[in-house]
Parts: C-alpha cells; structure tokens; sequence
C-alpha cells in the first residue's frame, strides 16, 4: 500500500479558481458543453491538466459520498417563476451530473415541511427553496443534514443563503428608460402593496424620478392589483385627471396589457405618444400585447444558475451567507421603441 501523504484530493473548485471561471463554467467545459466559449474551455482544461484533474475525477468527486440528487422546493403552483429556476439550475449542474427533484409545497408550511422530509429520504445532497413571492420567509425549520440555497424569497435568516432578483434597481432602470425617451409625465400603476416586489419596483421607479427631479403623475405611486382590469381602470382615471400623461411604468405585464387597451381605445399612439413598459417578460403576454410589450426581465435562469452555483460551493463546504442579488434586463419592443 502507498503511505497516506494527508492531501487532500484536487476539486472541481480548485480547477473554476486557478482558472479563473465559476464551478458550473468549469464544468460545462470538463463536459464539453456548447455554451462554454473556446478560449475559456482551453483555460479549464490547462487548469485541470496542471492540477492532474480529469472529467473522470470530476464525476467521481461529484458522486463520492452523495447521491448526485438535489431537491427544488417551491411554492410556484403555476410554475411561472419555478420552472425558468428549475432549467436555469438543472443547466448550472451539468448534464447528467446531477439530478434535481422538484416538489410543490403550494404555499402550505405542512406540505412543505413532509416533502423535506421525502427528499432527505431520498439522501439529496442539498435544496434549493423557491418563493411564490420575492417576500422574506423563515427558514427551514429544524437543523439540515444537507446545505440549503433560498432563491427568488430570500431567508429571514441573514446567516442562510439567499439568491433574488433586484427589484428596486428594476425599478430604476424601467423609469430610467422612459426618461431617455425624453418623457417626464410619468405615471407608476403597480400591484398589490402587501408585495414586496410592487413596493421595491416603486422605491426603484420613485428614486429614479427624484433623481430628475420630478414627481409620479399624481404624486404617488398607484397600487392595485396583478390584473389587466386593475390596469384598465387605473389608466382610465389617471388620464382623466392627467391627460398630459407621457410615459407608464407598469409592475407587471398584466397590468400593463390593461394600460394598453385602453390607451388604444382612447386613441392615444403607443410609444409616439404614450411610452409604456410592463415587468416580468413574461413572453405569452409581452409578445402578443398590441404593440409588443418593452419588459423587465428578471432574468430567472440566470437566478437559478446562479442558485445552483451556490449550492455546488456550498456541498464542497463552502460559505455564503447573506442575500446575492441578480440585476434584471430590459427588453425593448414596440411601446418604448416606435
């Protein structure tokens, strides 16, 4: 038998930090993925050749004492924000790497609670848990034998892990963009304010005016609801007290589709006259609006790569605590782009 030398064994960490590149970047390329560029993947393999690190060794390390599992709790009953999580995370973790369970505890704590229990039956080497709403939540209950990533509602708990869109920059970008345009008459129609998402994309959006030194239409920021009527309604007053009305920042695609109907039936021209921009990029509605919704994205792949990300450190034993915030995109069609 050889002597035990006490070094401890090269790791797919050790290849991502020589090379300069994140552990899902470093995998990808040990597993000759197609979204790694060449030079990043001939800078993977030179780090993992100096280290004496094969794709072999990567499966090894990744299996050694694990099941290669993870599981995905959400509380998404329609899988708008957990699918995109799910495919950004199941990208993140390689192909035929690692397996990801995906449970719905339906925003019912029990619920929750038995499929915890049923994945760490099933010996998952970690969890990520998914929000219905960017909102805080407490934490887990009890201590986990695995490590946990909260992603979309971070943690209560500032010593857990938490991954989430940026909201109030969101905010800030969308009314940012209605500025450029060289509008000033700008009006904020947003969902319910029990949300933390609505109130966050106001302090975005109201920042943002102050910051050029105006004021929303009205002088405040309109909360409803995450509905087209709510959206309807609140247009249809706003212009008959504020005809002037040149730019609208919607907190979601849906009330912006509401704000466009009625835009187009009091014959007011969207964007020559009326600039509008929704949040969420949620294709079906953005896509099909008349004209083309411009959009936020709050970029929910990327969240779960990132999500993913973190959890791969943190079954090596690394640690993150605190709240990792992803900026979100804007994406420009006809409403603000005519």
């Amino acid at each position: 038998m050889a002597p035990a030398t006490g070094k401890r064994p090269t790791t797919l960490t050790d290849v991502a930090r020589l090379a300069g590149v994140s552990i899902a970047t470093a995998s990808k390329a040990l597993n000759g993925r197609n979204q790694v560029r060449a030079s990043t993947r001939e800078r993977v393999m030179v780090a993992a050749e100096q280290l004496s690190f094969s794709p072999n060794a990567l499966a090894r390390g990744l299996l050694a004492g694990r099941t290669g599992t993870v599981g995905l709790l959400t509380s998404d009953m329609e899988g708008r924000f957990s699918l995109p999580i799910l495919m950004g995370a199941e990208d993140a973790f390689g192909r035929g790497s690692v397996s990801v369970f995906l449970c719905d505890a339906r925003g019912d704590s029990f619920r929750e609670q038995y499929h915890v229990k049923a994945l760490l039956g099933r010996r998952v080497d970690g969890l990520i848990v998914v929000g219905s709403r960017t909102d805080a939540r407490p934490p887990l209950p009890g201590r986990l034998s695995v490590p946990v990533v909260y992603a979309y509602s971070p943690s209560l708990d500032d010593q857990d892990t938490s991954v989430i869109s940026d909201n109030v920059e969101a905010g800030r970008t969308a009314v940012d963009h209605l500025l450029a345009l060289g509008r000033s008459r700008i009006v904020h129609i947003s969902g319910d304010r029990t949300y933390a998402a609505a109130r966050d994309r106001a302090e975005g959006a109201t920042a943002a005016l102050r910051a050029a030194r105006l004021t929303p239409v009205g002088k405040k920021v309109h909360f409803g609801s995450w509905s087209e009527s709510w959206g309807r309604s609140a247009i249809a007053s706003l212009l008959a007290a504020h005809p002037d009305i040149d730019g609208v920042f919607a907190g979601s695609d849906q009330i912006a589709r509401g704000v466009l109907e009625v835009l187009r039936e009091k014959g007011r021209a969207v964007p020559e006259d009326v600039a509008v921009v929704g949040f969420d990029n949620w294709a079906v509605l953005a896509t099909q609006a008349r004209p083309q919704l411009t959009s936020m994205d709050m970029q929910l792949e990327q969240l779960g790569r990132r999500a993913a990300e973190l959890l791969f450190s943190a079954m090596e034993g690394g640690t993150h605590p605190g709240i990792e915030k992803i900026g979100c995109s804007l994406v420009i069609r006809e409403s603000t782009a005519g």
